[in-house]
């Protein structure tokens, strides 16, 4: 085993010129983001893998990383999402009967740097103070006047589409625990179930494992597809996925949701809640630093409880900017008090900022699934010929 000095040197660089020197476990070259932190002390394959990271770099603040390595079972999508990953100090012994490989052959086998040997507990204090910035990290050059250029010439992510980079290409099935490839997107006819149009802006794997497990049938559709085409198909409700970046760069997504709402039952989780929210003619801000980590304290406002929750998000929904509609706010975050919920009073539709299947409660949230099943039964009553 290699000891951290034994390896490549390597530089962080944030916009602000501020500089952290370590040493790669992984990959090589450069890569360029937004530096954000996450708080979770374990769950670094389930984040690697969150295509709500595209365009980030994350630094982890649980100190040790990668203890018990990497299996198939816990990936949210087939490929690491991440644009490279910051660690204290990196564990390259695992200790787990699941795991078949190392952090550090895993981000190898995707291209991705991972780093080591920098103080992570300075780094998050600084972009908590200063807020999420954009930054490089190089392993091939100490050159900082070349690297703060590319920072500089960096766009970040404000107003930038990244579901189009993280969406499916074509519609597939959700079935037994996996994806299934398809001609069409056609129902199965002898399988049970509410049947269930997703709009993948970036889907985690876990969100169609909950859909199926309540009892669902699940279609996944391209993020680009039209309204039209979703309600074609004839779904008992529509899912508004998770995804990256600026929610209001995203206008075929908030135009299609637009179109969708009252039509179906909807629900939608993260980037989906935002598109929501703009969709009913709400407005979305950049948070300084972002949610993100397994341990966010969130009150129901119906019912007064409070949720362990997770989270993964730069933007939020601005509250005032709902004041006038059709909207009830029903989530509520104790830490900032932003916005984690709402539901619209006219329509069956609702939606969270936060994730629900990730389960560090571990069950706190899962009502909400259970909540999308009956707006479908109660609208199916309302409209006989659907499932029951």
């Amino acid at each position: 085993m290699s000891l951290p000095w034994d390896r490549p040197r390597a530089v962080l660089l944030l916009e602000d010129g501020t500089i952290f020197r370590g040493y790669a476990f992984a990959g090589t070259g450069r890569a360029l983001g937004e530096v954000v932190f996450n708080t979770s002390m374990t769950g670094y394959q389930e984040v690697l893998t969150d295509p709500s990271y595209k365009g980030q770099i994350v630094a982890m603040t649980y100190p040790l990383t990668g203890t018990y390595g990497i299996n198939p079972e816990d990936m949210e999508s087939a490929a690491v999402q991440v644009e490279a990953f910051i660690v204290k100090e990196y564990q390259s012994f695992t200790s787990n009967w699941r795991s078949d490989r190392t952090l550090a052959d895993f981000l190898n086998e995707y291209g991705k740097i991972g780093i080591e040997g920098i103080d992570t507990r300075a780094l998050t204090r600084h972009l908590r103070v200063v807020g999420a910035m954009r930054g490089i990290i190089a392993t091939d050059t100490d050159d900082t006047d070349a690297l703060m250029a590319q920072v500089r010439a960096y766009p970040g992510l404000n107003g930038i589409d990244l579901v189009k980079e993280v969406t499916c290409r074509r519609p597939y099935r959700w079935f037994q625990g996996r994806r299934i490839e398809i001609d069409r997107p056609e129902w199965l006819s002898d399988a049970p179930g509410f049947k269930v149009a997703v709009l993948d802006c970036g889907i985690k794997y876990n969100i169609l494992r909950m859909l199926e497990k309540t009892g669902c049938q699940v279609l996944v559709f391209p993020a680009h597809t039209p309204a039209a085409d979703l309600l074609a198909c004839n779904p008992d409700g529509i899912f508004l996925s998770n995804g990256p970046g600026d929610p209001a760069a995203v206008h075929y997504v908030i135009d299609s949701v637009r179109e969708l709402l009252g039509r179906k039952p909807v629900f939608g989780i993260c980037l989906g809640h935002q598109m929501m929210g703009l969709a009913m003619g709400g407005t979305t801000f950049k948070l300084k630093f972002g949610h993100r980590g397994a341990n966010q304290p969130v009150k129901d406002l119906t019912t007064g409880r409070i949720e362990i929750t997770s989270q993964n998000h730069g933007f939020c929904v601005d509250p005032e900017s709902l004041s006038r509609l059709p909207v009830r706010l029903t989530h509520l975050n104790l830490n900032d008090n932003t916005l984690e919920g709402m539901e619209h009073v006219k329509v069956p539709a609702f939606c969270v900022q936060y994730h629900p299947e990730a389960s560090p409660g571990p069950h706190d949230a899962s009502y909400l699934f259970s909540r999308f099943i009956e707006l479908m039964k109660k609208n199916a009553s309302a409209a006989p010929g659907h499932a029951s």
